[in-house]
């Protein structure tokens, strides 16, 4: 169970290398969260993220998890929850994809909208069912600014964040009053991995400053998360920005 201040005791990371997700478990393990499933494609990096934890203190285990095998999905995650109850459920796993190059071959857009839709609502609902029958637990979802409104140049990555923002928010309003809080996270661009190599945009971001925000968000039990905050307003001007207006920006 959560603790007085909202700090999860235990929490399942769908992502276990994401630096968003990492930065955030370090961060809550640093308060109180004493448990910690890190599930994800094995690999040397996994099993690092998972030492960095342990040298914190926490009981750390790493799970075999693909997001692109929906079918497995429910006899992985079921084997955790089986475990004991799950006080938050971080998803944090997606590509970013390239834009030029996934135009050119169909199936890596394909591959990109797998990855960061359809295994994101499997998992997500096999999660939420979990969550569900125990009666409490948060399911916190990274998506991102980028599926406001889809832009020329990610409207592959774009449009694959649209549909879990959406598919997120109606999840949310579904599990409204059955003890479970779902959170959707947006964050601008992030400098991390991922974004190595591109150019940086304005009101960039951090892992450890969206950790932050998820913490922040995860004791008021809010819904939706913007990072950093004044993506909200600007974000919203250009979802109501005219399409001609808007096909002429330099985003």
């Amino acid at each position: 169970m959560k603790d007085a201040f909202g700090i999860p005791q235990s929490v399942l990371v769908l992502g276990g290398t994401s630096e968003i997700a990492l930065a955030t478990v370090r961060r809550l393990v640093a308060r109180r969260t004493r448990t910690v499933w890190l599930a994800g494609r094995p690999s040397p990096t996994l099993e690092e993220a998972a030492e960095g934890l342990r040298s914190q203190g926490a009981d750390v285990r790493t799970v075999a998890f693909d997001a692109l095998d929906p079918g497995s999905h429910e006899s992985v995650l079921g084997k955790v929850f089986a475990e004991g109850d799950i006080d938050m459920v971080l998803l944090a796993f997606g590509i970013l994809g390239d834009q030029a190059r996934d135009e050119r071959e169909p199936m890596n857009a394909v591959r990109v909208a797998q990855t960061n839709y359809t295994g994101a609502v499997s998992a997500g609902l096999v999660c939420a069912r979990a969550l569900q029958s125990q009666g409490h637990g948060s399911l916190v979802v990274l998506s991102s600014v980028a599926g406001e409104r889809a832009r020329r140049s990610n409207f592959i990555y774009g449009s694959s964040k649209a549909g879990l923002d959406a598919f997120t928010q109606g999840l949310g309003d579904a599990l409204h009053g059955t003890g479970v809080h779902v959170m959707v996270v947006r964050p601008g661009f992030v400098r991390s991995r991922m974004t190595a190599g591109l150019e940086e945009a304005p009101l960039s971001t951090t892992p450890e400053e969206v950790a932050t925000a998820i913490e922040l968000g995860l004791r008021r039990r809010t819904e939706t998360v913007w990072v950093p905050g004044m993506l909200r307003l600007i974000m919203s001007a250009l979802r109501h920005a005219p399409r001609a207006v808007f096909r002429r920006l330099p985003i």
